[in-house]
């Protein structure tokens, strides 16, 4: 059974200075969690974290994963303002983008990050800014269906990332003509895999890669990414990936790959989002309406401008109806928000216990892909972020939108 980070207790007294809805994250747990991922990979000299500022982009959550020893996975502009804001700069970030405008390369090459190149097309666009880093990285799409024991994973040659190996090989050619010293390769084959199988696997096709790499073109390959894709449990009985076990998996590759051919010094960088901090947030929503037709429904005063994924993937996120964890899940529910949507909805035929107007619920694994999906749609404003301290006192990290910031970009005369 998955219980809530926070009691009810604390609930009642953080919305009596908070109004629901809003998201909530566990200081404690966070922390915990970067010095279990570092633990997993110490022993690997140089390794580093890049949080994924897409999955969280809240200074705050930052500045804690940065005080664990984290940098930053950038992949737009204004995710590269807000690394710097946060004194986050250099190759703390690195930056793996797709399609990317130009100036968004010449900000990241301002900020001295490591730009991790998605097309072998976007050499010609450093080549054009005149700026040619001594450390770059080129990200690899192996093609094909990217499979586990006969179970297909995802299915990269679908994917809009990443080069052929034929393209690597020459983008690497190129980029060491033009002055490139030091190289990074990196992958992305898997989103939310519940395998501790999936690290290890993509290392070897990584660690590999480099050796290939290094042999054919000389190259002085420092560091392989191997992003992200270690997933989350978000279903009661789904069972949790164990990061040391992941740890020592990758570790065991990169002895028999890198051993052999003496590269032995090669640092290991993750870009995780979900894996750091989607365990560590919840959405706290009060219950609002009840409605009986063909379906008993109970509305929420929060919607999927709060939380996206149900409505858009479909995805499952676990309800705990505050107070009542111990009770019988004998009332099926849908679970929704008010937007004029009718897939607004948390929740579809779930059991519940019974849900009385002003029940406090909260809505599990929203840390990651939460807050950072929310929209406007019909004019709803985004919520708060409030941080639950290691002392049991929060901290508002960010303040609920009001209608003075939906006005604020619209042009009325």
């Amino acid at each position: 059974m998955k219980r809530p980070f926070v009691t009810l207790e604390q609930l009642k007294k953080i919305t009596e200075q908070y109004p629901t809805p809003f998201h909530l994250y566990d200081e404690k747990g966070i922390r915990e969690n970067a010095r279990r991922l570092k633990r997993a990979f110490s022993w690997n000299k140089g390794f580093r974290e890049f949080f994924a500022v897409k999955a969280t982009p809240n200074p705050t959550i930052l500045k804690i994963l940065h005080e664990e020893g984290c940098g930053t996975d950038c992949s737009s502009y204004t995710e590269l303002l807000l690394s710097e804001k946060c004194g986050i700069v250099g190759d703390e970030i690195m930056f793996s983008s797709n399609a990317t405008p130009t100036h968004e390369f010449a900000k990241a090459l301002e900020l001295g990050a490591t730009i991790n190149l998605d097309d072998i097309t976007h050499i010609d666009v450093l080549e054009e800014l005149g700026t040619i880093p001594e450390v770059i990285c080129c990200r690899y799409n192996p093609g094909g269906t990217f499979s586990i024991a006969n179970d297909i994973m995802d299915n990269p040659g679908e994917a809009k990332y990443g080069m052929t190996r034929e393209q690597i090989f020459e983008a690497f050619r190129r980029l060491m003509a033009l002055g490139v010293k030091r190289f990074g390769v990196h992958a992305f084959l898997a989103s939310n895999t519940l395998t501790n199988d999936y690290y290890p696997m993509l290392a070897k096709i990584l660690f590999e890669l480099a050796v290939d790499l290094r042999r054919e073109t000389g190259a002085d390959i420092r560091f392989v990414n191997l992003s992200g894709g270690i997933g989350i449990p978000y279903r009661p009985e789904q069972k949790e990936n164990d990061i040391m076990v992941i740890g020592e998996g990758v570790r065991k590759v990169y002895e028999d790959v890198f051993g052999p051919a003496g590269m032995t010094d090669v640092a290991i960088y993750t870009e995780l989002g979900r894996y750091m901090l989607g365990p560590y947030g919840c959405l706290v929503a009060r219950a609002i309406r009840e409605k009986r037709i063909y379906k008993h429904y109970i509305g929420l005063d929060a919607c999927a401008c709060d939380l996206l994924r149900p409505a858009m993937y479909g995805a499952y996120h676990h309800i705990t109806v505050m107070g009542k964890e111990d009770w019988p899940c004998d009332h099926k529910y849908d679970i929704t928000g008010s937007l004029c949507e009718n897939n607004d909805k948390f929740a579809v035929d779930r059991m519940l216990p019974k849900i009385d107007i002003g029940d406090l619920v909260v809505i599990h694994d929203t840390g990651a892909h939460g807050y950072a999906m929310g929209y406007n749609y019909n004019g709803k404003l985004r919520s708060a972020e409030i941080l639950l301290r290691e002392d049991g006192s929060t901290k508002l990290i960010r303040r609920a939108e009001t209608p003075e910031d939906y006005f604020a970009t619209m042009i009325f005369d």
